[in-house]
């Protein structure tokens, strides 16, 4: 109950919930139906209630406050700029990361458009940018990637339990200077739409190594090249030139148009295993 109504004043998640009428006793009516929120909903009017007669000598006495967070600040730190960084919010006047496992595209594109960095490439884990200090947020932002504002998502509470700093995540948006390059794919040794995969990641070109590769991730890279669908993929062998500099891990659902849209991939020594070659049509 108390997340929605946070959540419809604009004013960040609940903080405590207070009875007795901390804040002072009101005026005219009591209201004794019970609210049942889920949590997600986006205004008090959308939630279910039930009349119950344990509510019904309820008196000013009894009338509850609530703190919420506030507007909910955000910031990307440990990045070449502003717009790319591990994602930090702040509620109240404390700064934390955000734990990976509850953060996904959607929400990455609305704290692009929060900090006016345009729409996010990707969203990258802890290797990236860095572990942090201090707090976690744990909670999950259910966006539907349209809102302006983090404070506009739906928010669930997670395990804490689950989450250290070594699961802090990190967001590259479409107007960070990394964007410009990060992510990129080309295919040499071959045709434009034939050949050994490259991928620019982390500042550098890096084979793909063929243990992380399915048709999914094989789809995505086609597509995201202007070259059709995929025909098929094997392991092409090795050379010297890279023999350094691998990446591996990509996870795909097959519809992204973009490999930053993937889950995060990680560099690699490529003598680990054998490299891909991917022929599109």
């Amino acid at each position: 109950d108390a997340e929605v109504v946070c959540r419809e004043l604009g004013c960040g998640i609940p903080v405590k919930v207070l009875g007795s009428a901390a804040f002072g006793r009101g005026e005219g009516q009591v209201w004794t139906e019970e609210l049942q929120c889920r949590g997600n909903e986006s205004e008090i009017y959308f939630c279910p209630t039930s009349s119950s007669l344990k509510h019904s000598h309820c008196s000013h006495d009894n009338d509850v406050g609530l703190i919420c967070s506030g507007h909910t600040e955000a910031r990307l730190v440990n990045g070449p700029d502003s717009c790319s960084g591990r994602v930090e919010l702040q509620y109240l006047s404390d700064w934390g990361t955000v734990c990976a496992v509850s953060w996904d595209m959607r929400a990455a594109d609305v704290l692009c458009a929060q900090l006016g960095c345009g729409s996010a490439v990707a969203v990258v884990g802890v290797d990236w940018f860095g572990e942090g200090s201090g707090h976690i947020w744990a909670d999950v932002f259910d966006c539907q990637g349209i809102e302006t504002h983090l404070s506009q998502c739906g928010i669930s509470s997670w395990s804490r339990a689950a989450c250290s700093h070594k699961h802090d995540a990190g967001v590259i948006c479409s107007g960070s200077s990394m964007a410009f390059h990060e992510g990129r794919v080309r295919l040499s040794g071959g045709s434009e739409c034939q050949g050994e995969a490259e991928i620019y990641f982390r500042q550098d070109w890096r084979r793909v190594l063929l243990d992380s590769w399915s048709l999914s991730e094989a789809s995505v890279l086609c597509r995201q090249l202007g070259c059709g669908s995929v025909l098929n993929y094997r392991s092409s062998p090795s050379t010297t030139e890279h023999k350094h500099m691998c990446v591996t891990g990509f996870s795909c659902s097959g519809s992204e148009a973009h490999l930053g849209n993937c889950s995060s991939a990680q560099p690699v020594n490529c003598s680990s295993g054998e490299q891909l070659y991917i022929t599109c049509s």
